[in-house]
């Protein structure tokens, strides 16, 4: 089973008996459904046909962007195991603030990508960082404001050291 949260409204419950068919909220379906393309599908359902197209996936988040017949939804889905640590309280584990960048090998500081007082968001550049003559880009883990940068480009910088510190 799973449950399929909808544009942060609606919740429903979703099982899925065989690639044919289920039920949702206990409501009985079939379906066929056949990529047309990578990430676009053509699903006919309880006699009627949809486009449906997949514009965004997170699938660690597992979180969903789609468009329907033109119409976008977000769509957010949790499974057995899901509810299972929600149950235990373990749910929110992966949530703890992230307050500090560390160098994740020894190397050289080739370029700094922000400021002091900027805002990232995760997955933004912060440094470039040359190891074992190869440029890696470190970026952002979470969304947040740069502190402070505790380096300086040229500097030689050790494992774990730390490089940036958010606010």
């Amino acid at each position: 089973m799973l449950k399929v949260k909808v544009n942060n409204k609606n919740e429903h419950q979703v099982v899925l008996d065989s690639s044919t068919g289920g039920t949702i909220d206990g409501t009985e379906f079939s379906w066929d459904i056949a990529e047309v393309k990578n990430g676009s599908f053509h699903v006919i359902k309880d006699a009627k046909s949809y486009t449906l197209e997949v514009i965004k996936a997170d699938h660690a988040e597992k979180s969903f962007l789609v468009s329907v017949n033109g119409n976008k939804y977000q769509l957010q889905v949790k499974d057995k195991y899901d509810e299972l640590l929600k149950s235990l309280g373990l749910d929110n584990m992966n949530a703890s603030k992230v307050n500090e960048i560390k160098a994740p090998m020894p190397g050289l500081v080739l370029d700094l990508r922000v400021s002091e007082g900027d805002k990232v968001q995760k997955g933004d550049p912060v440094l470039v960082l040359e190891a074992m003559k190869m440029e890696n880009i470190i970026k952002s883990p979470t969304d947040g404001t740069i502190k402070k940068i505790n380096v300086k480009k040229g500097v030689a910088v050790e494992k774990n050291q730390v490089l940036v510190n958010f606010a």
